[in-house]
């Protein structure tokens, strides 16, 4: 926990702040935080700042909070992607919260098992653990979008123009594909597949809407190591 993130009912005035829970099992276990001590904090969706510990013990952490310093920039980029298995899901959004991208779709496609939709981990209090995890390591704290769409088509005709106008459209396609773009800070979606890549009809549709297939190189890459390498050749100084 590289940022301790508050939330705005951890305040118990304007400056002072109460902890319980997991943050402070970790201040304990982890960093051995002692009264006296000052940590990097930030306000969910706000600034950051410095907290300096006034009480602790086991049950609570009383801290007093000065917030003076904006959240980092966000990544430009719109993540397009394959609900993948749960497990890779898990690891995905912490990564996509630490890369600093803002928004994220997770789409159907023909390869997307069904069952995938019902994992436990769409809930939005799941999907808010994964992505505050990811803030924590980042030091961030704007909390990124996460949008579900169960239908590949309308999602792609109805709602990918507008997302696409203004920005550099790409999907990540391995076959029949450019060589991965020079690095850019311009506005950028990408589309990642599942494992085992769109279809050639999901491909031909997304390019009916701008976007246009480039690789990685001659490595099969599994998505959730996709993801942070797309960002990085991407964008430069991520």
């Amino acid at each position: 926990m590289n940022l301790l993130l508050l939330d705005p009912k951890d305040f118990i005035s304007e400056t002072d702040v109460q902890l319980v829970g997991r943050r402070l099992k970790h201040m304990l276990e982890v960093q051995h935080i002692t009264v006296g001590d000052s940590l990097r904090c930030g306000l969910l969706d706000k600034q950051r700042g410095v907290a300096k510990v006034l009480e602790l013990d086991t049950n609570r952490a009383l801290l007093r909070v000065e917030l003076n310093k904006p959240a980092p920039l966000p990544l430009p980029l719109i993540l397009v992607m394959a609900l993948p298995r749960p497990k890779m899901l898990k690891r995905i959004l912490q990564t996509s919260a630490t890369l600093g991208i803002k928004q994220i779709f997770l789409i159907n496609t023909y390869r997307v098992d069904k069952s995938y939709w019902s994992t436990p981990i769409l809930q939005p209090p799941q999907i808010t653990e994964y992505l505050r995890l990811g803030l924590e390591q980042a030091g961030d704290t704007l909390m990124p979008q996460v949008h579900l769409r169960k239908r590949f088509k309308p999602f792609v005709e109805d709602e990918l123009p507008a997302l696409v106008a203004g920005r550099r459209a790409l999907i990540a396609h391995p076959y029949d594909a450019a060589p991965c773009p020079a690095p850019s800070s311009e506005p950028t979606l990408v589309a990642v597949g599942p494992e085992g890549g769109f279809i050639p009809y999901e491909v031909a549709l997304m390019q009916t809407q701008g976007l246009t297939p480039f690789h990685l190189g001659e490595r099969i890459l599994r998505v959730e190591t996709a993801v942070p390498v797309i960002a990085s050749r991407l964008f430069p100084l991520i």
